[in-house]
C-alpha cells in the first residue's frame, strides 16, 4: 500500500472517532513495504500533531466542508498539506503522490478537488497561515476547548504546554538498578557511540539525544534498560518501598511502573498488578519476562473488589488512574482529535470512585501515590480535594524532591520540551480506617 494511502486510512479511522492511531496503525503498517513504514507513522502521527492547523488553512480553500462519509478524502488532504509544510518531501512528489492515492478509494471525484486545493496550498498556504494565526486555535494547533481549558487554568504556562505537546518527544531510559547503576550504564552508550544525559529528578533515567531501536541499546535483551519517561519514573521513589511490604500497582499496563517498583526495592513481599484488559496483561508479563521479575498479575476492575481483593491489606498503593492524557500529547497527538470537554468530569468521577472503591484495601499507615499523565486540575487536585474531603480518615504528604509545581494538592509537571512529560502526583497517607465494617470483618472506627 502507498505510504500516504496507508496514512490516510489510519488517519480517517481517528477523524471518525472509531479508533486512535496506536490501534488504527498497525493494520496498515502490515500492508506497506518495510522500508515505508517509517514514513507511513510520520505522516500519520504529524498530520494529528497539526490537524487544527492543517484543518483551518483546508477550511479557507475548500468551498464547503467534507460530509462524514468523505473522511478518507478529508485525511488524504491532510496528508497532502502536512507534507507541504512540514516535511522536506519536494511539493510536486508531494501533491502527485498524495493525489495518486484517490484511484484507491474510488471517489473519481475527489482527484481533481485534492489536485486544485494542494496546489493552491503550495501557492497561498504560507501567506492564508499568516492571516490565519490570529486564532490562538491555528496558532498553537490544539483544539479551541483544549486552547481555552489550559488557558483558563495555566495563563501563564499554556502556550508553553501546546509548544512542548507539537514537538517529537525525546525517548528516555531507566536503568535496572539490579543490574547496574546509571553511570555505568551511561558509561556503556558513551562506548556505543550513543550520545544520552542524566535526568535531574530520576535517580534512574536518562535522556538519549537522539531516538534509536531499543535493540541499538546495551544489554536492553538482556533487561539492563527500560524504555520510560522520566516523569512516570518518579513513582517507584515516591512510594517509599520498603522490604516486607504488599504493593498494589492498579491500572498497570504496560508495566513500566510495575517493574520500576520490583527493581527499586527487590524485598517487597508481593506486588499485585491490576488492570482492566486481560490483553494489555500480556504486556505487562512481557515487560516482566525481559527484566527477569515476578507480580501476580490480575484483570479486574479496580473498583470490584469484591471480585479481585482476598482481604489482605496493602502498605503501598500506586493507582495511576485513567486520564485524558493531556500530559502525553506529544508522544499520542491523535488525543488531540479523539478527546472532547465532555470527557473530563466523567474521567474525574471514575478517579474518584477508584480512589474510594481502593482506599479500604489500604492499612492503616499505609501510603496510596495519586497519578495520572494529565495536566488538567479537574483530574487532578481537584479530584484529591475532594476525595480528603469525603474521606476523614485521610491525611495527604508531602512530595520529596524539587519537580514540578507545587499546588494546594499535590504536585503537577508539565511537558517540556526536551525534559519529562506532563504529569500529576499526590501523595496519601491513611491515618485511621473508614468508618463501617472492613472486608475481612473487623470492626473499623
Amino acid at each position: 500500500m502507498n505510504p500516504r494511502l496507508a496514512a490516510a486510512r489510519a488517519l480517517a479511522t481517528v477523524l471518525a472517532g472509531k479508533a486512535s492511531l496506536g490501534s488504527s496503525l498497525p493494520d496498515v503498517l502490515a500492508k506497506v513495504e518495510a522500508r515505508d513504514r517509517g514514513l507511513t507513522q510520520e505522516l500519520a502521527f504529524g498530520a494529528a500533531r497539526w490537524q487544527p492547523r492543517l484543518a483551518g488553512l483546508a477550511a479557507r480553500l475548500l468551498q464547503k466542508p467534507f460530509k462524514a462519509a468523505d473522511r478518507d478524502v478529508e485525511a488524504l488532504l491532510l496528508i497532502g498539506i502536512y507534507q507541504l509544510f512540514y516535511t522536506r518531501i519536494p511539493p510536486h512528489a508531494a501533491i502527485g503522490e498524495t493525489v495518486g492515492c484517490v484511484d484507491k478509494l474510488k471517489k473519481p471525484w475527489a482527484k481533481g478537488l485534492l489536485n486544485a486545493v494542494l496546489r493552491r496550498a503550495q501557492r497561498e498556504g504560507e501567506a492564508l497561515l499568516v492571516e490565519l494565526e490570529h486564532d490562538p486555535v491555528i496558532r498553537v494547533a490544539h483544539p479551541r476547548w483544549l486552547q481555552k481549558t489550559l488557558k483558563a487554568h495555566w495563563p501563564e504556562h499554556w502556550e508553553a504546554i501546546c509548544a512542548a505537546n507539537n514537538v517529537h518527544p525525546p525517548m528516555m531510559l531507566r536503568v535496572n538498578r539490579r543490574q547496574l547503576d546509571r553511570d555505568a550504564y551511561l558509561d556503556e552508550l558513551r562506548a556505543a557511540g550513543i550520545e544520552a544525559f542524566a535526568c535531574p529528578f530520576s535517580e534512574d533515567g536518562i535522556r538519549l539525544a537522539a531516538p534509536c531501536d531499543v535493540q541499538q541499546l546495551p544489554g536492553f535483551a538482556e533487561g539492563r534498560v527500560s524504555v520510560q519517561d522520566e516523569a512516570a519514573q518518579l513513582a517507584a521513589s515516591l512510594l517509599e518501598l520498603k522490604p516486607g511490604q504488599r504493593v498494589l500497582d492498579a491500572c498497570c499496563a504496560p508495566g513500566g511502573k510495575t517493574c520500576h517498583i520490583l527493581e527499586h526495592e527487590p524485598g517487597l513481599a508481593e506486588v499485585v498488578a491490576l488492570d482492566l484488559e486481560p490483553k494489555r496483561l500480556q504486556r505487562v508479563q512481557e515487560n516482566l519476562e525481559r527484566l527477569r521479575l515476578e507480580a501476580t498479575l490480575t484483570a479486574a476492575d479496580a473498583r470490584d473488589t469484591d471480585r479481585w481483593w482476598d482481604g489482605k491489606p496493602f502498605q503501598r498503593i500506586l493507582l495511576d488512574a485513567p486520564c485524558s492524557a493531556t500530559g502525553v500529547i506529544r508522544r499520542h497527538p491523535d488525543i488531540k482529535l479523539a478527546r472532547q470537554a465532555e470527557d473530563i468530569a466523567p474521567l474525574a468521577t471514575l478517579q474518584g470512585e477508584m480512589l474510594d472503591a481502593l482506599w479500604p484495601t489500604l492499612e492503616v499507615g499505609g501510603v496510596l501515590l495519586y497519578a495520572t499523565c494529565s495536566v488538567l486540575p479537574t483530574e487532578n487536585r481537584e479530584v484529591i480535594e475532594a476525595f480528603l474531603a469525603r474521606m476523614p480518615g485521610a491525611r495527604e504528604l508531602d512530595l520529596a524532591g524539587d519537580f514540578g509545581l507545587k499546588q494546594y494538592h499535590g504536585r503537577q509537571l508539565l511537558p517540556q520540551e526536551d525534559g519529562h512529560d506532563g504529569f500529576y502526583y499526590a501523595k496519601l497517607i491513611k491515618v485511621a480506617a473508614e468508618s463501617g465494617t472492613a472486608k475481612t470483618g473487623v470492626p473499623t472506627t
